[in-house]
């Protein structure tokens, strides 16, 4: 059961509450919602949208291409929406997941020390039943489809149980979080088609290209504080030649999704998104700096417009074909 937890009033919160890192500032989560109730949406990072939309992105990505290779044509909009709600509740669950395998560390990274669990505003025995309610929500969106899709989705849990334990063993925990993000890319595909080919895949992969590049430059935010507890990241894998690196799976993200839409049928529109989310790219790759957190966390968050240019040319070209 939930039970609230104690937090200051929002009067109060609004003067003395520090603000927790990466959150957007005056956020309505943070405004709006009661009490007892903003520890769980910090929880979700509900005030940290940018979660959210780069596992929202992949689906529609899946989403407008399968429409495409069904011949074009309006994609379906009530999927649309399901993705977008499903995205922010199993992100929410992942980062719950994520705070509770992490709560003896997040305490020691300047970071992540305000998080509800480490601050003590929510228990772990509290979480762990916001894990599940936010689990069985999940669930009820993804009953929505059709099997395949729904077999495809839960299938996806196995990766998102795993991941957060990476980063004690591996330097490359951004691959596994590329595989669970862009999963949606194949469910939204099986959402239209109600099975899996070439095209699905090759988006697949290209999106975990473009995740490997997106976290690698937010894991530069923590990569002193991961030396000193011993967790591995891939910003501490690559360090001083992290350019290359990123400019490697930006290319490679690149190539993949743009022949994802060639096998997928895709028409000029589609390409030019691609060739557009390209120029996003190579504007990162500009202007990253590896040991400053605020152009980090910046560039990180323009991943939002990468993906955007994507959708948008995917979505135009399937309307117009």
């Amino acid at each position: 059961m939930l039970r609230p937890v104690y937090t200051a009033p929002m009067s109060e919160a609004s003067h003395s509450e520090p603000c927790i890192a990466d959150a957007l500032p005056d956020h309505w989560a943070d405004r709006a919602l009661p009490g007892w109730v903003r520890p769980y949406a910090r929880l979700m990072r509900l005030e940290r949208p940018i979660g959210w939309w780069l596992l929202l992105l992949p689906c529609w990505w899946g989403l407008t291409l399968g429409q495409t290779a069904r011949g074009g044509g309006m994609p379906n909009l009530w999927y649309a929406a399901l993705f977008l709600a499903g995205a922010v509740i199993m992100r929410g669950a992942g980062c719950t997941l994520n705070d509770i395998a992490d709560r003896n560390f997040d305490g020691r990274v300047e970071r992540t020390r305000l998080r509800p669990i480490p601050a003590g505003q929510v228990s772990v025995p509290q979480a762990l039943a916001f894990l599940v309610l936010l689990c069985l929500l999940g669930l009820a969106v993804l009953l929505r489809f059709n099997w395949f899709t729904v077999a495809a989705g839960a299938a996806s849990l196995v990766i998102v149980a795993v991941y957060p334990f990476m980063k004690r063993i591996t330097y490359w925990p951004q691959a596994v979080l590329g595989l669970a993000f862009n999963w949606g890319a194949l469910v939204g595909w099986a959402a239209v088609h109600g099975s899996l080919s070439l095209a699905p895949l090759l988006l697949y992969a290209g999106g975990i290209s473009w995740t490997l590049a997106y976290d690698t430059i937010y894991a530069h935010q923590d990569k002193e504080d991961d030396a000193l507890i011993g967790l591995k990241s891939t910003a501490l894998r690559f360090g001083g030649q992290s350019i290359w690196w990123l400019s490697l799976f930006f290319a490679l993200a690149i190539i993949l999704i743009d022949a994802a839409a060639w096998v997928a049928g895709g028409g000029i529109i589609a390409h030019a998104g691609v060739a557009g989310a390209a120029l996003q790219g190579a504007w990162q790759l500009a202007r990253f700096q590896p040991d400053n957190g605020a152009r980090c966390l910046e560039l990180f968050r323009s991943n939002r417009i990468f993906g955007l240019i994507i959708a948008i040319g995917f979505f135009l070209d399937s309307l117009l074909a």
